[in-house]
């Protein structure tokens, strides 16, 4: 801020607008735009053009010392999401359990599906984990039935479609209920 008179070239401060002082009455301002359009500020919005800002280096080093505080650390919680996010996921995506499908057919890949799938339901029952996504795919939906069938065979399970913003339609979530 600073006295203007009638004929200062200035500026607005936090605009991309310049010009000529054309007329001061008080606090307000009138000035003429570059493109020639009269506008009215407080004269706290506007600075004088061409000012040459002279900085020392002690103020730049405690700007510096400013920035540079250490940052508050982040308290790391786990978000309601996450703590209803399952603990485990299985994909059973045939080309994830073997190496090659050459000689397999569609029978024998079924049957690596779910040895796969029964076996990593009764790991997660041993160690007490209670939640498990099964990715199975869309395909034809034959894994999925089977599965189900699977799933079925156990009192203490509950199985239903995993969350579908995640999965989409290719994955079961099952809920191991814990003996107490």
């Amino acid at each position: 801020m600073g006295i203007f008179k009638v004929g200062d070239k200035v500026e607005v401060l936090d605009e991309a607008i310049s010009g000529t002082v054309q007329k001061v009455d008080g606090d307000k301002v009138t000035l003429i735009t570059d493109e020639g359009f009269p506008m009215q500020y407080p004269a706290k919005d506007l600075v004088k053009a061409g000012r040459e800002i002279s900085i020392s280096n002690f103020e730049v080093a405690q700007v510096k010392k400013e920035k540079e505080q250490p940052k508050r650390r982040k308290v790391t919680g786990t978000k309601p999401k996450e703590r209803l996010a399952p603990k485990m996921e299985v994909d059973l995506h045939i080309h994830h359990l073997v190496e090659s499908t050459r000689g397999l057919s569609n029978f024998d890949m079924l049957n690596i599906q779910l040895e796969r799938a029964k076996g990593q339901l009764e790991f997660a029952m041993q160690k007490r984990i209670q939640k498990v996504v099964f990715i199975h795919g869309v395909g034809e939906g034959i894994l999925k039935e089977e599965l189900h069938y699977l799933f079925r065979k156990y009192e203490n399970v509950k199985y239903y479609d995993a969350d579908y913003q995640k999965y989409g339609l290719g994955a079961t979530e099952v809920y191991i209920f814990q003996n107490p």
